[in-house]
Formats: structure tokens, sequence, C-alpha cells
């Protein structure tokens, strides 16, 4: 997964109206991906929602949505995510001991394999696992809960696989997720960002597409150009 010709965002439904989804990705078409976050309640205090709702989102969207599964088991229950149709299905690096495994049977299903790491993961341990996954997704706030601040710190990490990727030892996809919003994408940005999540910065403005347009634009001023493997 090469490194894409202009900054990514991903609208998270976590913030969207539940009870008209379907409008709600209608809303933000346009946008790279359609960020879908499930809570089981157990890796995360929170519940929200599960594969029959991402079934039902696949039907009314052509957006390629992206699960991220803050989830236990994920060996279990990642897969059929992929084989639903969806197209990055992101486990936790936390609620599994063999995450090459789950990244195998996730790409195996037919999906992009991503794996997250939490605010207070330290990244060393994965950097060789990150040679079988599509996608590392930074957390930017403790998962679990939107409208979280944003924790600069994290983006330390951003800039270790940035320059890996950038060099060529990694061929990865940088994503970032918890309080993006106009005031913290540039950061986010200057450190190599690929792609944003954007949760109520995206569905708590009056017209949830032109904010889209929006971040990605303000993102745009501050990504570096210059890397190995750009389209």
């Amino acid at each position: 997964m090469c490194r894409p010709s202009a900054p990514m965002i991903a609208p998270s439904i976590l913030s969207a109206d539940f009870a008209n989804l379907a409008a709600e990705a209608a809303a933000v078409r346009g946008s790279d991906w359609l960020h879908v976050d499930v809570m089981d309640a157990h890796f995360v205090p929170n519940l929200t929602l599960g594969l029959p709702v991402v079934e039902s989102l696949l039907a009314a969207t052509d957006i390629p949505l992206d699960c991220h599964l803050m989830i236990d088991d994920p060996g279990r229950w990642a897969p059929p995510y992929a084989e639903a149709g969806a197209y990055n299905v992101t486990f936790h690096a936390e609620a599994t001991d063999d995450p090459r495994a789950v990244a195998r049977d996730i790409r195996a299903a037919g999906g992009k394999a991503g794996l997250a790491i939490k605010p207070g993961t330290d990244l060393d341990p994965y950097l060789e696992i990150l040679r079988d996954v599509d996608t590392l997704l930074v957390m930017s706030v403790e998962p679990g809960f939107g409208g979280q601040s944003f924790i600069p710190e994290v983006l330390s990490k951003v800039r270790t696989v940035r320059n890996l990727v950038d060099s060529g030892e990694l061929d990865v996809l940088v994503e970032i997720d918890g309080g993006i919003n106009a005031a913290t994408i540039e950061q986010a940005a200057e450190a190599g960002v690929d792609c944003f999540v954007a949760g109520s910065a995206v569905y708590s403005a009056k017209d949830p597409g032109l904010a889209v347009a929006a971040l990605r634009e303000q993102a745009a001023a501050y990504w570096p150009t210059a890397t190995v493997g750009a389209e």
C-alpha cells in the first residue's frame, strides 16, 4: 500500500446519528474511507455496533469501510468483517498474542489488515510486525469514547514509522485516530500521517462534506511531499 497522493480523511460514524447511518454516510460522500468503530464492552468499556450494522452500511454506501475493532479475540472476530466486504480491518496489538496470524487471516478473507496501538503502547516491539500489515493506526486518544482531547506525544511514533516508510524499509499506511480537528490536523500532517480519522470535527459541522474537504486541504498544506514511493 504505497503512500496516497493526497491526505486521506476518514469520517468516524461514532460521532454520527446512529438512527440515520445511511444518510450520514451520504453526507460525507467524497471521503476516502468511512471509519467504523466496533467496541465490545470488554477490550474497551463502551459498546457500539457489530457486523450486522457494518453489513447494512456496506449496502448503503460505496465509500470503503475502515473498520476499527476495539475488541477482544480479534483472531476469531476480525476475518468476518473482511469477508463481508470491509476494505480495511484494524485490530489492536494489545488484544492478541499473535498479530501476524490475525493480519494473515484478514488478508486471506479479502481485506487490508491494520494494526492499532494505544497511546501508551510502545511501538518498538511491533516494528517488525508492520511488515505484515497494510495500515498502522496510531491512537491519539484512549480507545473507547469519542470527543477526547488529542495527545500530541503519540506523534513520535508517527515520525518513526514515516521515516521507515520513506527510507523504503516499510510499506505501510499511517493512520491517526482521536481528537483530530482543525486545531490538531496540521501537526499530525507535518509528522507524516497519511489518513486522518475525524469524528465530531466532521459530523458536528453544518455541512459534513465541506468539513471533510476543508480538513483535507488543511492537512495538505503541511503534508511532506518528498517521500520514497509517493504516487
